[in-house]
C-alpha cells in the first residue's frame, strides 16, 4: 500500500497536493494521525504535533500544513486545526472551519474563539484556488467517548457537513482511540475488524453523524510505541489509500468544471 502511495499521481495539474482538513473533538486524536502518517512515511516516530491527550483545551492554536516526505516529495498534506469544544465561545468556530474548506484561511493563523476570521485580516485569502481548498473533510472522532459526544458537539459538526456537502467535498471519520473501547483489540490490532464493540461504535457514528459505514475507518495511532508497528501502519495506510481516491476524484470533478467559491 505504501508503494502505491508512494507513486500516487494527482489528476490534475492544477493541484500539487491533495489536502486533508482534520476536524474534530479536543483530544479526539487529530495531532496524533498526522504523528503516525508522518512516522509512517519517514519510518520513525515523529512527534512534532503537540497532542492533546486527555486535555479538555486544544494544543493545536494555529493553522498549520504538514506535508508528507520522506527524501522525496509526496503530494499529500494534512491541516490540523483546533478542535471543538462544548462551550460556544471555546475551540474552533465553525465559520472558521468552513473558511479552512474554502481555502479562505491563510497557514499560521491564531485562532480566536470569540469571533471569526475577518476579511479584513492579512490571514484571509480572497480568491482560493482549487489548490488552496481543502479536497477531503476527515472526521477524527474517539471510539471510546462516542457516546459523550452529543448535543452542541454533534450540531457544530453537521453544520460543517453540511457545508461540505455543499461543496461537494468527500467526507469521512477515522475512528480513533479503538484500543481504549474493546480489550480484544488492545491486545491485538489485527482484531479490530472481528470487534463486534468496534462494530456497533461504527454504526453507532454513522447514525449520529449521518456518514456511511464504509466511510468510517477505525484507526490506531502512536501514544505509546517505542519503535514502528506494522499493523498500526497497515490501518492507517489502507484509510489514506482510500481517502486519497476519494479526494483525487473531487479534484477531477472541479477541474472539469469552473470552480466558485462564496
Amino acid at each position: 500500500m505504501i508503494e502505491n502511495l508512494r507513486s500516487f499521481k494527482i489528476a490534475s495539474d492544477k493541484v500539487s497536493e491533495l489536502r486533508f482538513l482534520l476536524y474534530g473533538p479536543v483530544g479526539a486524536g487529530k495531532s496524533s494521525i498526522i504523528n503516525t502518517i508522518k512516522s509512517i512515511f519517514e519510518r520513525r516516530q515523529f512527534i512534532n504535533c503537540l497532542v492533546a491527550t486527555e486535555s479538555s483545551k486544544s494544543h493545536t492554536i494555529y493553522y498549520q500544513k504538514y506535508s508528507v516526505a520522506q527524501g522525496k516529495f509526496f503530494p499529500f498534506a494534512f491541516n490540523d486545526i483546533m478542535g471543538v469544544e462544548k462551550e460556544k465561545y471555546e475551540g474552533v468556530l465553525t465559520d472558521d472551519i468552513i473558511s479552512a474548506l474554502k481555502g479562505r484561511v491563510k497557514e499560521d493563523y491564531q485562532f480566536i474563539s470569540k469571533h471569526p476570521l475577518s476579511k479584513d485580516s492579512t490571514y484571509y485569502l480572497t480568491n482560493p484556488s482549487l489548490s488552496d481548498m481543502m479536497h477531503c473533510l476527515v472526521n477524527v472522532i474517539p471510539a471510546d467517548k462516542l457516546t459523550l459526544i452529543k448535543g452542541d458537539f454533534i450540531q457544530k459538526m453537521k453544520v460543517v457537513r453540511e457545508a461540505a456537502s455543499r461543496m461537494g467535498i468527500p467526507q469521512v471519520v477515522f475512528l480513533t482511540r479503538v484500543d481504549r473501547l474493546c480489550p480484544m483489540t488492545k491486545a491485538n490490532l489485527r482484531n479490530i475488524y472481528k470487534s463486534k464493540k468496534i462494530r456497533d461504535k461504527m454504526h453507532e457514528c454513522s447514525n449520529l453523524l449521518g456518514v456511511p459505514t464504509n466511510c468510517i475507518f477505525p484507526v490506531g495511532n502512536y501514544h505509546e510505541e517505542t519503535g514502528m508497528n506494522e499493523d498500526i501502519n497497515c490501518l492507517m495506510l489502507d484509510a489514506l489509500t482510500k481517502i486519497a481516491d476519494w479526494a483525487n476524484d473531487y479534484v477531477v470533478k472541479c477541474s472539469n468544471k469552473r470552480v466558485h467559491v462564496e
